[in-house]
């Protein structure tokens, strides 16, 4: 098959979908954590506890998901998902007790993954074909990190729009209905993407038949599980996303240590979605034209000593440059591991009939942070309030960076000759 002839369109409803469906459930929380906190009554614990609900859920999820995207069209998987999580907005939108909204994550956890994430993966991995992968990857992460961007810009938009007063003195009714109109739109968006991927992204019946097994063997599985390539990017995967769900907080440190109201602070996680695209199309394709593997140890690098300016203190309300020449170090590293460490599948001799099932394997380990990130975060911020919480959340890290980037350079020594 020549996975090449893939029309561009296919990559962009990828990409479309690939980020509308974390909408809800985290860029909201991302852009928007002080409002999050404010109108659901909770803490940082608590808000990492929904999280941790979610990876549970997920982590199930990644395991039973990852055959499915071996056997159906990626096209029917991803919209059906993309449906029932806005319907999940729907509930989020009346602002639930604590209790109901855990629910809600789990729910989240399922449909955002199990119909999810094993089939895009494979998808863009068929988009990609012989010598695109970190282009495909590449423009996939920052095509989701700008879809990402919009969706917080948008939701700053409607959220200024619908505060009529002064933020500073906003009331508690005000900031609920604002936020509440964000919160319906993003859910009636990520709807109608569904219906997009539904009606466009189809693939031709040869090329479809390719890349889908009628029935996935346990053989299959064991030889999966026994490549040296998934063990190493399950190590990879998790110590990059920690790095990932690290990035939730920057919001918070405008509040916190920059002292920025709402909005600003809103506007500071909209400025850190913007960067991601920008690192994902460089980092693509500086990686199609040297080793894919070889970025993916620089990306840890980065990441590394960008964390070390935070947790260092340097970083305070007089530094305001500083703070964001910090913010870009961070995402810079942080979103060119989350743009490559799929696209070096190919280089580790995985099987593309079998992205599913390895995604799913991988995924079972490398994506933990969903359940322990978020609580070890609340927890370092809660127990040490104000600046000194948010140094210990970058120690942590810069210990998972450079866990990462040994993991990614034994996988570079492993495979650069290939």
């Amino acid at each position: 098959m020549n996975q090449k002839k893939a029309p561009w369109y296919f990559l962009l409803l990828l990409i479309l979908a690939g980020e509308s469906v974390f909408i809800l459930p985290f860029v909201l929380a991302r852009v928007f954590r002080p409002t999050v906190l404010e109108v659901f009554a909770l803490d940082n614990v608590q808000l990492g506890l929904c999280f941790s609900v979610y990876g549970i859920v997920a982590l199930l999820s990644y395991l039973v998901g990852g055959p499915l995207a071996d056997k159906f069209p990626p096209r029917k998987l991803i919209a059906v998902a993309l449906w029932m999580t806005a319907l999940g907005g729907l509930v989020y939108a009346t602002f639930p007790s604590y209790n109901t909204l855990k629910i809600l994550y789990g729910y989240w956890g399922f449909t955002t993954i199990f119909l999810f994430w094993a089939p895009m993966i494979k998808a863009t991995r068929v988009w990609g074909g012989n010598s695109s992968q970190g282009k495909a990857f590449g423009f996939l992460d920052g095509g989701r990190g700008l879809v990402g961007a919009l969706f917080g810009a948008m939701g700053v938009f409607i959220f200024s729009f619908f505060i009529t007063s002064e933020v500073s003195v906003a009331s508690d009714v005000e900031i609920r209905a604002a936020f509440k109109q964000v919160i319906l739109v993003s859910s009636g968006i990520v709807s109608f993407v569904g219906l997009l991927v539904w009606l466009f992204m189809k693939m031709d019946r040869r090329s479809e038949k390719e890349i889908i097994l009628e029935k996935i063997t346990i053989s299959q599985i064991q030889e999966v599980s026994r490549l040296p390539s998934v063990w190493l990017l399950m190590i990879i995967i998790l110590c990059a996303y920690v790095g990932y769900k690290i990035t939730d907080v920057f919001s918070l440190f405008a509040q916190d240590v920059m002292r920025y109201d709402q909005v600003q602070s809103a506007t500071v996680g909209t400025f850190l979605l913007f960067v991601r695209p920008v690192i994902g199309v460089v980092i693509g394709v500086l990686a199609d034209r040297s080793q894919t593997t070889f970025w993916l140890v620089i990306s840890f690098v980065v990441s590394f000593f960008g964390a070390l300016l935070f947790a260092s203190g340097i970083v305070s309300n007089s530094a305001t440059v500083l703070f964001f020449i910090s913010i870009f170090t961070v995402a810079a590293g942080v979103y060119a591991a989350r743009s490559l460490y799929f696209a070096v599948m190919k280089d580790g001799k995985i099987p593309l009939v079998l992205t599913g099932t390895a995604v799913g394997l991988i995924s079972l380990v490398g994506y933990t942070p969903d359940i322990f990130a978020g609580p070890a975060m609340g927890y370092l911020l809660e127990n040490s309030p104000g600046a000194a919480g948010h140094q210990h959340v970058f120690w942590m890290l810069a210990v998972f960076s450079f866990i990462g980037g040994i993991a990614a350079w034994g996988y570079f020594q492993l495979y650069r000759k290939q």
